[in-house]
């Protein structure tokens, strides 16, 4: 097959990443012709086009594909889109993001390309939208929608909020979880030791990490409440923020106001490859974001062997199975959030336990080999139909 993907940016996320192995694994195992299409954009959260790159995928960088609405910008960007996609020839356009996903479903429906999928990593519009943006999205998902034959979601919970929505019918909708390096997650504990040695911990210190932008809507500032009352009866509890972003003088001034200094390091930007070995560090991960399809960050952990916290959001509920994989709680509750850091600080049998269940569940579920072929799987099935039917 001739695949094209289209994705607006290759910053380090979850729905590059996937995108990328995606990539790799269709050309690598079903031989397929592949070209990725994406924009010039990277920002505080690091590139993955030097990672796409070294993995051989084919590649070309459109100028005006950008993430903002700008209607000059987008206009050129569907033209330069529509071009590159008549040059390649594809039998299926896959396009990834909400401005991607718009314009790429657009071109491709206009070139009568034979299969074209969209993935919805995370649902385009959302309550924290003013409502003119938020009708706005909505209305551009449903168009868009009505042009490509299939959805993919990242978890029901996406099909669940889009249906709702009036964007598609269900029988449109497929659940693809997002893919991963299954085997070097479950690999990563004997990295624990090392690796807390280099980041300054001792072996009497219970480490819980977030690792995410620090950006609007991701939750730090309830984690740092939480934390005052935590240290106050736990002072061996110390709280580690992996990821960059436009909050963090903020964030640390908020630690630095609290007193906490001592207990929190701000780690910065890491490498996806450095993923592994710093969640073995932990020994609680927290996912305190309001809106996520689902963060990939809850398998990962749970795959090296960590207990996980998250605030009952989108997808999370499809990997945190409360009290069995891990524990839920409202979002936005920072009392919640402290008294569950608190029990699972005190008791490391209960956080072993909790691991150990969620790695079972996650380690087969989440592999890039199975995403990538329910999506090849999807590809045919589509590409027959269309056949059947002309």
């Amino acid at each position: 097959m001739r695949i094209a993907h289209v994705i607006t940016r290759m910053i380090i996320g979850g729905a590059q990443e996937n995108t990328l192995l995606c990539c790799r694994e269709l050309m690598h195992t079903y031989g397929d012709d592949v070209l990725l299409l994406t924009g010039p954009e990277t920002g505080l959260e690091g590139s993955l086009l030097e990672s796409v790159r070294a993995s051989g995928i084919p590649m070309q960088i459109l100028p005006a594909l950008r993430r903002s609405v700008n209607p000059w910008h987008d206009l050129l960007g569907y033209f330069e889109l529509k071009s590159a996609l008549r040059n390649f020839a594809p039998d299926v356009v896959h396009t990834h993001s909400a401005k991607g996903g718009v314009l790429g479903r657009l071109a491709a429906s206009n070139l009568r390309v034979p299969v074209i999928i969209h993935t919805v990593h995370g649902a385009p519009y959302h309550h924290y939208q003013g409502r003119i943006a938020r009708t706005l999205s909505r209305w551009c998902e449903t168009y868009a929608a009505q042009r490509c034959h299939a959805l993919v979601s990242v978890a029901d919970a996406m099909t669940d909020q889009l249906v709702q929505g009036g964007v598609a019918p269900r029988e449109k909708f497929t659940t693809i979880y997002s893919g991963m390096d299954v085997d070097t997650y479950l690999d990563a504990g004997q990295l624990r030791g090392e690796t807390r040695r280099r980041l300054g911990y001792k072996t009497e210190h219970v480490v819980v990490g977030k690792i995410a932008r620090l950006f609007h809507l991701k939750g730090h500032q309830y984690v740092i409440a939480a934390a005052k009352k935590v240290i106050v009866q736990q002072p061996n509890v110390r709280f580690l923020f992996v990821g960059d972003g436009v909050l963090r003088p903020e964030l640390k001034e908020q630690v630095k106001q609290a007193g906490l200094e001592r207990h929190f390091k701000f780690l910065g930007l890491v490498e996806p490859r450095e993923v592994p070995a710093l969640l073995s560090a932990m020994d609680i991960v927290l996912h305190t974001s309001l809106r996520e399809g689902l963060a990939r960050v809850l398998p990962q952990a749970l795959l090296v062997g960590r207990a996980v916290i998250s605030y009952d959001v989108d997808g999370a509920r499809e990997v945190v199975l409360h009290g069995h994989t891990g524990y839920l709680i409202p979002p936005r509750s920072i009392e919640g959030l402290e008294n569950t850091i608190r029990v699972l600080a005190n008791n490391e049998n209960l956080r072993e336990t909790l691991a150990k269940q969620g790695r079972k569940f996650c380690q087969d579920r989440f592999r890039y080999e199975l995403m990538t072929k329910q999506l090849r799987q999807l590809y045919d099935k589509l590409g027959n139909n269309q056949l059947n039917n002309s």
